[in-house]
């Protein structure tokens, strides 16, 4: 991995549903699956999935309870999720921002100081760093997966590169490292086409006030002859 970047602006924000839901998690069986796409402006797109093993003497068990923050309501999808013997609730929400993110990730919860989950920008790239803990999750009914699309190229990551996504699985038992570089432009800069567009105005207007000046220069006004 490359040597760190010295951030000019940076995002440094606790930002998956994942890392909250596995913190919750951590004292029984039970299946976290995050897909997520960050969109090049910087906002996530995704689904997550938490749930616990179905209970068969309580046909009518809905799983882990999920809270949203009022001001979220309206971002988030809620439904009920029931596969492969798991029974909870699927999140799915759009272009939320980082903050968005993290807001819905404390408020909704907040018991994770057992996993650490960060995405944070250096000019142009991406750093994605965290560490899942399950050392205290049973190896029956654990599936802790978590999976990002990037708008860039890969630069470096400890988890499974399939073109421009990476895929974490965790083992039960074990902590678990999250890390990744990716490169694509920051939606904060400058446009590249923009400031050569205004360059080329700004030099094309001082080449017509020279060319003007010259020519006022070269042909002085005629002053009527002195009789």
């Amino acid at each position: 991995m490359q040597a760190p970047f010295v951030p000019l602006r940076s995002r440094a924000v606790a930002l998956l549903i994942v890392a909250m839901l596995l913190g919750t998690l951590l004292g029984g069986c039970a299946r976290v699956r995050a897909a997520l796409a960050v969109a090049p402006d910087d906002t996530v797109t995704g689904e997550v999935v938490v749930a616990t093993p179905t209970n068969p003497k309580a046909p009518n068990d809905k799983g882990p309870t999920v809270t949203l923050p009022a001001d979220l309501a309206s971002a988030v999808k809620v439904d009920a999720y029931r596969q492969d013997g798991y029974t909870g609730s699927v999140l799915r929400f759009s272009h939320l921002t980082f903050d968005q993110t993290a807001s819905l990730t404390h408020a909704t919860f907040p018991q994770s100081d057992r996993t650490q989950f960060a995405l944070r920008r250096v000019g142009g790239r991406v750093l994605v760093t965290g560490a899942v803990d399950l050392t205290t999750v049973p190896v029956d009914h654990a599936d802790f997966q978590l999976k990002m699309t990037f708008p860039g190229r890969v630069v470096d990551t400890n988890g499974e590169i399939d073109g421009d996504t990476v895929s974490w699985t965790f083992t039960p038992g074990e902590v678990g490292d999250i890390s990744a570089t990716v490169a694509y432009a920051d939606p904060g800069a400058p446009s590249v086409l923009h400031w050569t567009l205004g360059l080329a105005a700004v030099v094309a207007l001082a080449v017509l006030a020279v060319a003007m000046a010259a020519r006022r220069t070269r042909n002085p006004p005629v002053s009527p002859p002195v009789r």
